[in-house]
């Protein structure tokens, strides 16, 4: 196997491994709502945008043709679909979930018959779709910065969770290198946000962690007293 080709599998390879990883983290709460019999602590918007983003690139990778987008957004769909029902299944305000749910997958719908009715070309059909995708991305990305900013308030860190900020960190890095492998800007662009948020978090870890507030406290103190 050519150098080319072994690192495009490696690549690929580590793509379906580090986001399958990442998109299994949702099973503790799946294992937290079986064992509680109900949804509290338990965010339900995560896993419905999740949900719309794999099927928003699933179907660009199938329009692409490429089998590692198809086969980890294919697996990514149906375990956030499972997580959606079993959400739906313990969850008490029911009108509430299913509004969000047909609200959010009406606009999917809609987009998908504007790509592939309304745009002819293929290739012009794949760059729309691509843009689509990029951007839906980009924004969840972005959307826990509100939650960064109570960490900062708060100087707590209870909110954040350090094996879902390494998996979106490898995720993140894997995606970005196998898009630029693949010269595809739509892969590329829509994962630096997610490194950059990932070492955000890592910074907030060590600036707010238990050991580190001691030392400022003591050293306050210590200023205090002197």
């Amino acid at each position: 196997m050519e150098a080319g080709g072994l690192a495009d599998s490696l690549l690929s390879g580590a793509c379906v491994l580090f986001t399958l990883g990442m998109f299994s983290t949702g099973l503790s709460d799946l294992k937290h709502m079986r064992m509680t019999r109900s949804v509290d602590s338990v965010q339900f918007l995560p896993f419905l945008t999740t949900d719309v983003n794999n099927l928003s690139w699933l179907s660009y990778g199938a329009l692409k043709g490429n089998w590692t987008l198809i086969i980890v957004n294919a697996v990514g769909a149906v375990l956030q679909t499972l997580y959606i029902l079993v959400y739906l299944h313990y969850c008490h305000r029911k009108r509430a979930v299913l509004l969000q749910t047909t609200t959010l997958l009406g606009v999917l719908v809609l987009g998908f018959a504007y790509f592939w009715l309304l745009v002819p070309d293929p290739e012009m059909r794949l760059q729309h779709l691509g843009l689509f995708c990029s951007v839906f991305t980009i924004s969840m990305y972005l959307s826990p910065l509100a939650d960064l900013a109570k960490v900062i308030r708060t100087k707590s860190t209870q909110r954040l969770s350090f094996s879902l900020t390494i998996a979106t960190l490898l995720t993140s890095a894997s995606w970005t290198l196998y898009g630029f492998r693949l010269r595809d800007p739509y892969i590329v662009v829509p994962n630096l946000p997610g490194i950059l948020t990932s070492f955000i978090r890592f910074w907030l870890f060590w600036k707010y962690s238990p050991g580190t507030r001691q030392e400022l406290s003591a050293s306050t103190n210590l200023r205090e007293f002197t």
